[in-house]
């Protein structure tokens, strides 16, 4: 059982923890009755911001990152032994696994004053990388970072 004190996903969990179940979704999704969030008024919404991220890193060396991602792994005290195993297995077949266990975006923003992390998710999967495809355009989705200073 989690408490408010723990981080708000496992050190090998990489999905959002929220109100969902193993037995049938979401409190919306089963039908229950009535507001299952709180009203917020234009103070509260300002005080939330949604930070997004998306990388894209090469691994040319799959080696050096397994074994770093194996010794982090072996390194994790409150690791339960049956999780240790199915994660050792999981991050000597795929490099985005091993990737996943070393990368913990929460530590982006644990020593900014003024803010806390609320809610955390992330995930790690291999690509097909093209860097002249309009698919990895950041400017299409964010703005276009192309465009020259005062033109149109």
């Amino acid at each position: 059982m989690r408490t408010r004190g723990d981080p708000p996903c496992g050190s090998s969990e990489l999905a959002v923890c929220g109100d969902a179940t193993e037995r049938g979704g979401s409190r919306e999704s089963r039908g229950f009755p009535g507001l299952t969030l709180r009203r917020m008024n234009p103070s509260d919404t300002s005080r939330y911001v949604r930070l997004r991220v998306d990388l894209v890193l090469e691994v040319p060396d799959a080696g050096a990152l397994t074994g770093a991602a194996l010794e982090h792994i072996d390194a994790d005290e409150f690791m339960p032994d049956e999780e240790r195993g199915h994660a050792e297995s999981a991050v000597r077949e795929d490099e985005s696994e091993a990737l996943a266990y070393l990368v913990d975006p929460t530590d982006l923003v644990a020593e900014i004053p003024g803010v806390e992390l609320v809610q955390a998710s992330w995930s790690s999967e291999p690509v097909e990388y093209d860097p002249e495809s309009l698919e990895w355009d950041l400017g299409e989705e964010d703005g276009d970072f192309d465009r020259e200073p005062g033109s149109a």
